[in-house]
């Protein structure tokens, strides 16, 4: 390892050189209390940044052990410090002047959860933080001397500001890592209260607006009904009471905008940890959870969706559906088997983004149209099944058909934002109304064997296009990320735009490069997708997220759930 003096030296030598001389500065730097690796360097001002990676040894860092001892701690003591060097490296980004992107300094910026980042890694030895760089150019050509005061003043100065324990605030830390570990137990003990989701009260669930998840001001705190109230009593903070949604069929009803929806966008992002302030710290819901919708268009690979479509009039076989444009019931059906193949406990719907005719037949159409004739099974005569023989729980935001009301074990009204709790009162109001018929018959769980990557559907094995280049075995590929939409691999656009639990672009990024780590690998394309999931997951467990990033780790990775891996392969086009 070279030392700073010497990347000094460099620099002089580099002053007015054509922009590609820059390439030399790469290697590892000792800045004595950290050291500063430049992992790549931009082939122009115009160019992607550069990559840098600083580390701290822990002794230098002096970070108490009992802070990171646990994978929820650590992942929590990552963000933290994350955010703050991420809020002292934007003060200094492009104080240094040039062309193009000169005098860039960025890193990740995370948003209200608290997810895994490659950004800032805490490992046995010590503390990543990673970071790019737009090195400094007058036109194409070096500007060392604006790159010097990046290096040697403004990443300095970040570092020592933010990563070394003496220099903040140890009772904000700890609050953090206090708050992880009472998050950490309400999840650990939903199971225990056969609970599926828990809601604190006074927690604040509407959001600013459609495009900031910051929590809004002066709304209403949710407060539980008494008769759905339940208590934890957690490591530090205490005694805390809120709404334990139990498991089985859980409705929300209600008026328009008395806060349904937003109820339920609440317990969809409670499978993560959420930040001091956000308002939802302890909405806490089943790390399995699914939202489920209606996804025109999407193309379906071999699922065996015959529990909610059979006897299609064209005798096309639904125990291995395939279509490259799917109807808004055929893709929810899809949807809902896939997240079973995943290992989804609890389903998240509401009805205004769902297929009408996958969700519910009235008494009426039934018979206009019998049984026989009709080949949606709707999810109104499945959702108990799925329960009763599957341990599948559904929570339900229905806001026109009352069809549910029958099977519900648990029914909520949102009334101006508050919940009450009306089971009793429907259920009697129920008796008043015929039953209808809601059981299908031939209820059963699908065998998942299935390769998506094997192209069956299409009829010929699977192959990457010609923007790939062959080098022996290996296909190598590239990425483009398209924020939290999607992500563009091998001239194939993967749409992500439904799955309304991907809530950071790195998530994205994470399962383009985890795509890309497949297609590179011929050898997992012969695997299901059980065992391709589960060899990554293998992967994630032993490497991290690194191992999906080639020659060295960078920023803007950020950690998806298994649920997203699933839905991600499943949405890849052959």
């Amino acid at each position: 390892m070279k030392h700073k003096s010497e990347l000094q030296k460099l620099l002089f030598s580099l002053n007015k050189k054509s922009y590609p001389a820059y390439k030399s500065l790469q290697g590892d730097y000792n800045f004595d209390d950290f050291e500063l690796s430049i992992c790549h360097v931009q082939g122009d001002p115009f160019a992607s940044p550069s990559d840098l990676d600083i580390f701290i040894a822990h002794k230098t860092a002096g970070f108490p052990a009992e802070l990171f001892s646990s994978a929820h701690r650590k992942t929590a003591l990552e963000d933290y410090l994350l955010r703050l060097f991420s809020a002292a490296l934007e003060r200094f980004s492009f104080k240094a002047k040039g062309s193009g992107k000169s005098g860039l300094l960025s890193t990740t910026k995370p948003g209200q959860e608290i997810l895994k980042r490659t950004a800032c890694e805490i490992t046995e030895k010590g503390i990543h933080i990673r970071l790019e760089a737009g090195f400094p150019a007058n036109g194409r050509t070096v500007n060392s001397g604006e790159l010097e005061k990046m290096l040697f003043e403004f990443i300095p100065a970040c570092v020592r500001q933010t990563l070394f324990y003496k220099k903040l605030n140890s009772d904000a830390i700890w609050e953090s890592i206090y708050l992880s570990d009472d998050q950490q137990y309400i999840r650990e003990h939903l199971e225990a209260y056969k609970l599926c989701a828990f809601v604190a009260n006074d927690s604040i669930l509407p959001r600013q607006s459609g495009i900031s998840q910051r929590p809004m001001k002066e709304s209403v705190p949710f407060t539980a009904p008494v008769s759905l109230e339940v208590e934890f009593t957690l490591p530090h903070k205490g005694k805390i009471r809120g709404l334990g949604i139990p498991k089985g069929i859980t409705l929300i009803v209600g008026g328009g905008y008395h806060g349904k929806s937003t109820l339920l966008n609440a317990l969809e992002l409670g499978v993560y940890n959420h930040i001091k302030g956000d308002g939802r710290e302890y909405v806490i819901t089943d790390t399995s959870a699914l939202k489920l919708r209606a996804e025109d268009g999407r193309c379906v690979k071999n699922v065996n969706i015959s529990m909610f479509i059979n006897d299609l009039p064209n005798k096309k076989d639904t125990h291995a559906f395939s279509t490259e444009d799917a109807s808004g019931s055929t893709s929810q059906a899809a949807n809902v088997v896939e997240g079973i193949e995943a290992g989804s406990k609890l389903l998240l719907i509401d009805e205004d983004t769902s297929a009408t005719n996958f969700m519910v037949r009235d008494e009426f159409m039934q018979q206009v149209i019998k049984r026989d004739k009709e080949p949606i099974t709707p999810f109104l005569e499945r959702a108990l099944d799925l329960y009763e023989q599957s341990g599948i729980s559904t929570i339900l935001v229905a806001g026109s058909s009352g069809s549910y009301f029958h099977i519900a074990d648990t029914i909520i009204q949102m009334d101006c934002y508050h919940p009450i709790d009306i089971t009793d009162a429907v259920k009697k109001l129920c008796s008043s109304y015929p039953m209808p018929s809601v059981h299908a018959p031939n209820y059963r769980i699908p065998e998942f064997k299935r390769n998506p990557m094997s192209g069956k559907s299409h009829g010929r094995p699977f192959k990457t296009s010609g923007h790939s280049r062959n080098f022996g075995e290996r296909t190598f590929v590239k990425v483009k990320t398209l924020g939290i939409n999607g992500f563009q691999i091998d001239k194939n656009t993967v749409e992500l735009r439904y799955l309304e639990q991907l809530t950071d672009a790195g998530q994205t990024t994470a399962l383009g490069y985890m795509m890309k780590y497949i297609l590179e690998h011929p050898q997992m394309q012969s695997m299901t997708l059980t065992e391709l999931v589960s060899h990554l997951e293998m992967l994630l467990k032993t490497k991290g997220l690194e191992a999906f990033c080639g020659k060295y780790p960078f920023c803007g990775l950020t950690l998806p759930r298994r649920n997203e891996i699933f839905a991600c392969i499943n949405r890849y086009r052959l």
